[in-house]
């Protein structure tokens, strides 16, 4: 595909629908990529093992794992079966586990977020929690459906960015942030490969990074996509991995990795 932008890869949920199953990614997603990482973005079907993911990798200079209405499987992580976590989408997990890894191996500069932030815990070796609001001291991380979506996706309460990390440096003398709460399952053990980037007051898991990767690889558990223009810091975020996405297309152009 001939574009001056980068292309950045963004994992399809599942939905059904009159009984058929389409492949989809909401638009908030791919304007934040569109208007504030400066990358074109490409919906990836989520057929799994049926797709050649590396080749697939192999043309795309980014990859977005977005958040979703369904949640990880239980079994995935060694988690209880009957958990009561559904409604779940197999197919986007066995496209998004896979590549968190092969986008790692290959360099591909990575942005996980909400379920994408959990995807990439597991995919890490990590296990989640399933439902957060109810261990002790917790908040109730919950969206709060109903509501107008400017007030859902709307800072209810701040993170700490760990100092001389990636989240800190994207806006210098940044200490914390405020930031939206959709969500209520979240990381349990931290994947051995990944470090903290931001907890909430309650000890919840909000950013991390992958210690060793190459290139960009970071997730967050908030939705910093959501009207992405009007954050600085988001569109910061944004603005940092579709930096990593240009470098990546240069190599690519230069015919190197």
């Amino acid at each position: 595909m001939a574009t001056s932008r980068p292309l950045i890869g963004v994992v399809a949920d599942v939905r059904w629908i009159d009984g058929q199953p389409f492949h989809m990614a909401q638009e908030k997603y791919l304007n934040a990529i569109r208007l504030a990482a400066g990358g074109f973005p490409i919906i990836l079907p989520s057929f799994g093992a049926d797709l050649d993911l590396t080749e697939m990798l192999d043309q795309l200079d980014g990859l977005v794992l977005t958040g979703a209405i369904s949640n990880v499987e239980p079994w995935r992580y060694g988690g209880p079966v009957d958990s009561g976590c559904e409604p779940y989408d197999p197919q986007r997990d066995s496209t998004s586990l896979p590549l968190v890894d092969l986008s790692l191996s290959h360099e591909v500069p990575l942005l996980a977020i909400c379920r994408g932030f959990q995807e990439l815990n597991v995919a890490l070796g990590g296990t989640l929690n399933t439902h957060v609001h109810e261990l002790p001291g917790r908040l109730d991380h919950r969206a709060r459906y109903g509501a107008p979506l400017a007030d859902q996706y709307g800072p209810v309460h701040p993170v700490a960015l760990a100092k001389g990390g990636v989240l800190a440096d994207l806006v210098p003398g940044t200490q914390e942030v405020m930031v939206n709460s959709l969500h209520w399952q979240g990381i349990d053990r931290l994947a051995p490969r990944l470090t903290i980037e931001a907890t909430a007051s309650d000890g919840t898991i909000e950013g991390v990074r992958v210690t060793d990767a190459p290139s960009f690889a970071l997730g967050v558990q908030w939705h910093p996509e959501w009207e992405v223009e009007k954050s600085p810091y988001s569109f910061a975020l944004f603005r940092r991995f579709g930096d990593a996405a240009r470098a990546r297309q240069q190599r690519r152009r230069d015919g190197s990795r």
